[in-house]
């Protein structure tokens, strides 16, 4: 695991734990919602750009053992 899928990993835990303290609380801020959302929002996009931009890299690496 490399250092990008790191930092998204913690991005969505982070973003989570903030959402579900935020809605476990009786007096929360709003704002504390949409912090907590946004940043896991911030993290899946990280994450599905680095996957997409990765997905054919098994695939060249079967053709330079094959050549």
């Amino acid at each position: 695991m490399n250092n990008s899928q790191l930092i998204n990993t913690a991005l969505i835990i982070v973003g989570g734990a903030l959402l579900i303290y935020s809605i476990s609380i009786e007096d929360a801020s709003p704002y504390l919602k949409i912090i907590g959302l946004v940043i896991i929002m911030l993290g899946l996009y990280r994450a599905t750009y680095f996957w997409v931009a990765t997905k054919d890299d098994h695939e060249e690496e079967k053709e330079n053992k094959e050549s």
